[in-house]
């Protein structure tokens, strides 16, 4: 089931909100980066200043660590100690060893193996010791007359350390939500303002619908950004499109009005002698309507070959077929003013185009119609076919009285009859459908030279289906 425009079972989301997510999205994102980021960074900078403390307290007691007498002896100074103190009191172990010999400190502290140590250089590492996790700093001294070497050890518990990694995470988790926050207040008037000329858009369009009668003129929003002027540009041609099909409406409403108003009143005014007796006037009144039938005919037909829109798929048309078919169809009107209907095509030859056939049709259809009417007694009409490389050529020609060159553009303007003295009855619409139905197949439409009677010129264009569809 389609989404109605304004809402139903699928209703969309506002464009509004779709910015707005579109934004803060991958500002989130990178809030989220920048807080993993700077978590780590957090732990690494807490770990790094801890055990410059530890370090520091490590290489003073491991100063104190020489040989008396082929002893080792020591000096605790309680300033080492001192500089581990913090407010969270953690706890702080030492253990000081030469080889498997403890000298000081916690037995069970966790030894290192020697052989992992470096000379003088202190190593660091976390160790689990009485159900608590602990940082030990530890070195490796060798003392001279000593076999063994001095491993000197200091640990203390991850409290402080803890608290202080915390601290720095909810400051750092305060100012995201914060930096979030501002973002999300100030996204709103910006999309506020962005969207400005959108509804500068919108409300010219809505002012359409305030008109009384349909404004069809390109609209006047202003300058709009490079991403709104296809849009406007889209919906300007759409506008013309509508003006274009509304004027066709116009135009036949204006054309049957005209044309209709004459033959109405002479049926007006052969009914009311009818009614008074008059035999003459129900023979009056059938040409009335004959004529009538054929205005409206033709009116139809122009309105058909005028339509807007988008053409129909293009089809594969035979025009010898279509000029026999008309041929039997207009051959008793052709019988009735003394006129020869003549076909002229080559029979090896194959004259299919790509067109319409109920266009091509009426384009064939009225040139003949034409040729008839304005024939002169045993004249005859011709359809001509020729094939050429890149057209086919349609000719209807007849040996009537012709055209005066001075009227050759105006003949294919609605309602123009050319005067005679004998002039046959006719709409003056015949010329202005072939014209206008041959346009919407894109062929061409002229007046050949001649020096006895009319020949009119049709030519298709050669191209494959594929082509126009």
């Amino acid at each position: 089931m389609p989404a109605e425009p304004g809402g139903g079972p699928h209703r969309a989301i506002a464009l509004r909100t779709r910015l707005l997510a579109a934004m803060l999205g991958p500002l989130l994102a990178v809030a989220a980066i920048i807080g993993i980021g700077g978590a780590a960074l957090i732990a690494d900078v807490v770990r790094r200043t801890n055990d410059r403390v530890l370090g520091g307290a490590l290489g003073a007691i491991a100063e104190t660590v020489e040989v008396e007498r082929g002893e080792v002896t020591l000096d605790l100074p309680p300033a080492a100690f001192g500089m581990l103190e913090n407010s969270e009191r953690d706890n702080v172990y030492y253990r000081i060893a030469a080889g498997n010999q403890l000298l000081t400190g916690y037995a069970d502290l966790p030894a290192p193996d020697p052989a992992t140590l470096t000379t003088d250089e202190p190593r660091f590492r976390f160790a689990r010791y009485r159900g608590q996790d602990i940082r030990i700093g530890e070195v490796k001294r060798m003392l001279p007359r000593i076999d063994s070497p001095v491993i000197v050890q200091i640990a203390e518990t991850l409290d402080n350390r803890k608290a202080l990694t915390r601290r720095l995470l909810d400051a750092l988790l305060i100012a995201e939500l914060a930096l979030v926050g501002v973002a999300t207040l100030l996204l709103r008037p910006a999309l506020s303002w962005s969207l400005r000329p959108l509804a500068r858009l919108r409300g010219a369009v809505e002012s359409r619908e305030l008109s009384s009668r349909p404004d069809f003129s390109p609209l006047d929003s202003g300058p709009l950004p490079r991403e709104l002027r296809p849009l406007a540009t889209a919906f300007n041609q759409l506008l013309a499109q509508l003006d274009h099909a509304t004027g066709g409406v116009r135009r036949f409403t204006a054309d049957a009005s005209h044309q209709m108003r004459t033959p109405l009143s002479v049926l007006k005014v052969q009914v009311a002698l009818a009614r008074r007796g008059s035999r003459e006037a129900l023979d009056e009144i059938g040409d009335a309507v004959t004529r009538l039938e054929r205005l409206v005919t033709q009116l139809l037909a122009l309105a058909r070959a005028e339509e807007a829109g988008v053409s129909a798929p293009l089809e594969s048309v035979d025009l010898r077929e279509v000029s026999a078919a008309i041929i039997g169809r207009l051959i008793n009107q052709a019988i009735g003013a003394g006129v020869e209907l003549n076909l002229d095509a080559d029979d090896g030859e194959d004259y299919v185009i790509s067109g319409h056939r109920t266009l091509t049709f009426e384009i064939i259809a009225n040139l003949v119609d034409n040729g008839i009417r304005y024939n002169r007694p045993g004249g005859t009409v011709t359809i001509t076919l020729l094939q050429r490389a890149s057209e086919t050529v349609l000719t209807v020609g007849d040996d009537g009285p012709g055209i005066p060159p001075d009227k050759r553009e105006t003949i294919f303007e609605r309602f123009v009859r050319l005067e005679a003295a004998q002039g046959p009855d006719g709409t003056g619409l015949g010329l202005a459908i072939v014209r206008s139905a041959a346009s919407r197949m894109g062929a061409s439409v002229e007046i050949g030279e001649g020096a006895i009677g009319t020949a009119i010129l049709v030519r298709f264009p050669k191209r494959s289906l594929e082509s126009r569809q």
